[in-house]
């Protein structure tokens, strides 16, 4: 019999898990969920659901489930192209999946379900488009029960987009560190006084967290607790305006303004759009990761080709620019993230397990890294060789853009600082890289001193 691996991040839900059994992802349905689903299906529910693009589709197998003792049905879910965490999306996003719960959550009680779980987890994104990805988060709609799932919602989406909103933008990284959302209380002392003004936050949140920390251990305090089904339409009204009322602008910092502040002319840019362009022709991959992506100019000369693209950048700013104009546009194949490679997702969670590091989402068949090795070389004291080294963990070839000392943007960073960055240079560049990748073009951009590389990652 074929080893079925179980999924370490679906271990929670009573009602099913995923595995994978030769590379094909599968969902487990246990017995205790057999009502739920045979509503889900006959209602009407998840064939509507899938008709909106709102949760990912399925299809009923006969084949071997990995626990058979538990087991009612096995389903083969479709796979999304990356799996993304809520601490690597920017302010949009994270607005974008709360609102998808919310619709979900609605559009189940018109058929007699809701969720019961509103795990920001339980969303992923296909480019510029968030979906639901837990076929197992419904349950049977009764009448007079109070939404369980209530908390759970304000503590992973409402309570960190506030804090994004009204604070800063950077604290959704207290995802990170809490694993089931930032808590009430905590959330309710960062925010600023004048939230307590705001009738809908204050309800959510304040109130919500003084409730929560005085009857929070106390079971009795919520026994025989009714909600009728107009107030419960009412809360999720409340919490749909609460949460699309939340704004954050991108400002014009440093990076998310950086193409109008580079030092290319207008031919040096061209120039390098197209042996970026004929690079991936060469290449042909079908998941590219752009490291430094910026506002995805050079993402999406992969994602118009139909290449799924990985568009990952720091600076929360220029992510959010790149987001909303990849949901502008409908784009299904780009797929902005936050992300810090100098400190890059681990593996989080239950055991280590639960949340996947960066590199063990990898690899990629293919990196690009433009414009990106002196920031982290000189800007982030990180040796070429180490850079080189992890580069080969997340891809398998490399599009990468060398910049010398003698160009403006390094001298910017050499300005404030002593210069003990001898080793900097292209041969030691080409031999950093060369231990873990087979150079196979390095053509010389015009009208600049940069390299752009193509490279292969060599077989041990």
């Amino acid at each position: 019999m074929l080893v079925a691996e179980t999924i370490a991040g679906s271990f929670r839900d009573p009602s099913g898990f995923l595995f994978e059994r030769s590379g094909i992802l599968y969902r487990q349905i246990n017995r205790s969920y057999q009502a739920d689903y045979e509503r889900l299906i006959d209602s009407g529910l998840y064939h509507r659901l899938v008709e909106l693009g709102w949760l990912v589709p399925h299809e009923e197998v006969a084949v071997e489930p990995a626990e058979p003792e538990l087991a009612w049905k096995v389903i083969r879910p479709e796979r999304v192209p990356f799996v993304s965490y809520p601490y690597e999306w920017c302010f949009g996003q994270l607005r974008d999946a709360a609102l998808l719960t919310l619709q979900i959550h609605r559009l189940a009680l018109e058929h007699g379900m809701g969720l019961k779980d509103a795990s920001a987890y339980n969303v992923q994104f296909r480019g510029g488009r968030p979906v639901w990805i837990d076929t197992l988060s419904f349950a049977t709609y009764r009448e007079g029960e109070p939404w369980v799932a209530y908390r759970q919602f304000c503590q992973h989406f409402l309570a960190p987009l506030a804090l994004m909103a009204h604070r800063e933008v950077r604290l959704n990284q207290l995802l990170r560190v809490f694993v089931d959302g930032v808590p009430l209380d905590l959330a309710s002392r960062l925010l600023p006084w004048r939230t307590r003004l705001q009738p809908r936050l204050a309800a959510h949140v304040h109130l919500h967290a003084r409730v929560q920390q005085r009857f929070g251990d106390k079971p009795k305090a919520h026994a025989g607790r009714q909600m009728s089904r107009h107030a419960m339409l009412g809360i999720l009204s409340s919490l749909e305006r609460t949460v699309a009322a939340l704004r954050w602008e991108p400002g014009g910092t440093v990076w998310s303004d950086y193409y109008q502040d580079t030092n290319y002319s207008p031919a040096a840019f061209e120039h390098k759009r197209q042996l970026v362009s004929e690079f991936l022709q060469r290449l042909r991959p079908r998941l590219v990761w752009d490291l430094g992506a910026n506002i995805g100019v050079f993402s999406r000369l992969a994602s118009e080709r139909g290449i799924y693209t990985v568009a990952f950048d720091m600076d929360p700013a220029a992510v959010e620019k790149n987001y909303r104009q990849a949901a502008a546009r409908g784009d299904t194949q780009l797929l902005p993230l936050v992300a810090d490679l100098t400190n890059p997702s681990g593996a989080m969670g239950w055991a280590e397990r639960e949340r996947m590091s960066l590199a063990e989402r990898g690899p990629a068949d293919a990196l690009l890294a433009l414009a990106l090795v002196h920031h982290l070389a000189i800007g982030n004291n990180v040796p070429l060789a180490n850079i080189a080294e992890y580069f080969a963990r997340l891809g398998r070839a490399l599009i990468i853009e060398f910049v010398p000392k003698e160009d403006s943007q390094v001298q910017r960073l050499l300005a404030a600082r002593e210069d003990i960055f001898t080793h900097y240079t292209r041969a030691e560049f080409e031999r950093a890289f060369g231990r873990w990748f087979r150079i196979e073009q390095a053509v010389p951009i015009r009208e600049s001193q940069r390299i752009l590389y193509c490279m292969q990652r060599a077989e041990p």
